[in-house]
């Protein structure tokens, strides 16, 4: 069965959720995908045991209101979120990681982030904008964006500095009228 074809799921995390993220993403010392989720800042911490992840910061915000699992036939693989820049003026930004390479390439980000911004567009009616932060050395994460149809709104140039190289900050967003899923 292709991954197409798998069913995929965002739900609220639970301890077994929880524990498919812990193995594939917090566990080794240099997870893959640490490479391509903002590297600059060097934040990354493996948990060696679960009982450490349970009970860390990233277990905390993963449980939150901002977040939800990534779940392809009833295993959780990674994790949308959702942050507000400022509530009050309504910006909002989102988020993705799929913390095992196997999954990446199938498809899966596109498909899991037309549930995510349809869901929140529909839970937030007074929302109008969506931003998605990433940088220019993540050309997967510009060629998701651009094809779910987020514009490129803003490149702040050389303000990431990642082994011994600088790279561009990249800012899109899509409208709630140009959404189209």
């Amino acid at each position: 069965m292709t991954q197409k074809n798998k069913l995929l799921t965002l739900s609220s995390f639970n301890s077994q959720y929880l524990k498919h993220i812990w193995r594939d993403g917090f566990q080794d010392k240099n997870p893959a995908w640490t490479k391509w989720n903002a590297p600059y800042f060097n934040d990354y911490h493996a948990y060696p045991s679960f009982s450490q992840f349970e009970h860390s910061p990233i277990t905390d915000y993963l449980l939150s209101d901002s977040c939800k699992c990534i779940c392809l036939d009833g295993k959780g693989i990674g994790m949308v979120s959702k942050n507000w820049i400022d509530e009050v003026t309504r910006w909002l930004e989102i988020g993705i990681v799929i913390y095992n390479p196997t999954y990446w390439h199938g498809g899966i980000g596109s498909r899991v982030l037309k549930i995510w911004i349809s869901e929140i567009f529909d839970q937030y009616p007074e929302l109008e904008h969506i931003g998605l932060t990433t940088w220019s050395g993540n050309l997967r994460m510009i060629h998701l964006a651009q094809k779910l149809g987020f514009k490129k709104e803003a490149q702040i140039r050389k303000v990431r500095f990642y082994k011994e190289k600088y790279y561009d900050c990249m800012k899109y967003g899509i409208l709630r009228d140009e959404w189209i899923n």
